[in-house]
């Protein structure tokens, strides 16, 4: 936008001086517009007033005597808010008039000192006053403590502050013990998880696989004529039990070894020392077994099944023995071995006889008693005459 300022009639332009001395008149002259002085000059508009006038720029620059833009200051006659229209825009930096790069610094145009080094001198200068004790950044600091090893502003730590995070994020000893305590029983309850997964599923999974070839490798060799009846070595076997009720068939081995017997899913023969009963084909005795209630196999798990008159056979390489349950003794003492008698004691029986006595761990899942079967000889059936009724119905 142009300035306003008076039409130019005649003369010199506005603002251009003279050398005759007339120009310093009152009546203004042939190279004066409107008989004014120009500016600046002693005695315009009142003498000593260009002294002691304030010394504020145009605010974009100021103007040549064609009103057009100069890089030269030029200076504004003092402003009357009540009777100017126009007002002359505000000191860069407020509303009325932002602050431009291209204008000089506020600071030297009202007059106050600058600090050496411009404007970036002063900028590191307030960051520096901003940096000491009780200052911005302290602020900072302690609003922006959750914000890592630096401040919300981004500055680095002193290492005092440093040191302080550090310690308040390490874990008190307390806190410490008990992480290591509950590590200590989930790694003790996930060890007991495995081990009764392992006890419970696995190790009847592998007995049985093991009894199972047992029974096959044993019907083979019968059949080739491999094995005779006589002596067997310790954790041989020699003869197979059928429970037609409970659907069970596993090998009888030599002994009562749980780890050559009993843990390979077999049931093992009373057969050393002061345990030692007959076998099946001796005219009288008792012929003892024992098995796990509970994993290897656990093929006497529910002989607390059996009822009085339920058949239990044993099958050799030239006979099947039948017996037929007779009682049960539902809990007793693992010392008592008066139930292996050739009359077992708490039977019933009363006189010498063909007699079979199982005996197994109760309650499930414990060796703290026993439990014991007993049966007597029903049918003694050679194996030329095919099987006995209580297989095949």
């Amino acid at each position: 936008m142009t300035a306003l300022r008076p039409e130019r009639e005649s003369g010199a332009g506005y603002g251009e001086s003279f050398t005759d001395d007339s120009a310093h008149g009152a009546g203004g002259g042939q190279g004066t517009s409107y008989g004014q002085q120009p500016y600046g000059a002693p005695g315009a508009l009142g003498d000593g007033w260009y002294d002691n006038a304030p010394q504020e720029p145009y605010p974009y620059g100021a103007y040549d005597s064609h009103g057009g833009a100069s890089d030269s200051t030029a200076y504004l006659p003092p402003v009357d808010d009540e009777t100017v229209a126009l007002r002359v825009p505000g000191p860069p930096g407020t509303p009325e008039q932002p602050e431009r790069p291209d204008q000089p610094d506020r600071s030297v145009r009202e007059g106050s000192p600058a600090a050496p080094g411009g404007r970036a001198a002063r900028r590191k200068a307030a960051k520096r006053r901003q940096g000491r004790r009780g200052g911005p950044r302290k602020a900072a600091a302690s609003t922006g403590a959750a914000q890592g090893p630096e401040r919300a502003s981004g500055a680095p730590l002193s290492r005092v502050e440093a040191r302080r995070r550090a310690r308040a994020r390490k874990a008190s000893p307390a806190v410490v013990a008990s992480r290591a305590i509950g590590e200590v029983f989930i790694t003790t309850g996930v060890l007991m998880l495995l081990f009764v997964t392992y006890q419970l599923w696995w190790t009847n999974v592998r007995a049985q696989a093991q009894a199972g070839k047992e029974v096959s490798d044993l019907q083979d060799d019968w059949a080739n004529g491999k094995r005779n009846p006589g002596t067997f070595e310790p954790g041989q076997g020699f003869a197979l039990l059928h429970i037609p009720k409970l659907d069970v068939v596993v090998p009888i081995a030599e002994g009562i070894s749980s780890k050559k017997v009993l843990d390979r899913g077999m049931v093992g023969h009373y057969a050393e020392g002061a345990l030692k009963t007959a076998m099946p084909d001796a005219k009288t005795g008792n012929f003892g077994l024992a098995g796990h209630r509970n994993t290897h196999g656990e093929p006497f798990r529910y002989i607390n099944r059996l009822e009085p008159g339920d058949p239990i056979v044993v099958e050799t390489q030239d006979t099947y023995f039948v017996y037929k349950m007779a009682s049960i003794l539902p809990v007793t003492s693992p010392s008592n071995i008066s139930v292996l008698d050739p009359i077992p004691r708490g039977s019933g029986f009363e006189e010498p006889g063909r007699y079979i006595t199982l005996t197994t761990c109760t309650p499930e899942f414990t060796s703290k008693y026993r439990m014991i079967v007993w049966g007597k000889m029903d049918e003694e059936r050679p194996r030329s005459k095919g099987k006995p009724d209580a297989l095949v119905s």
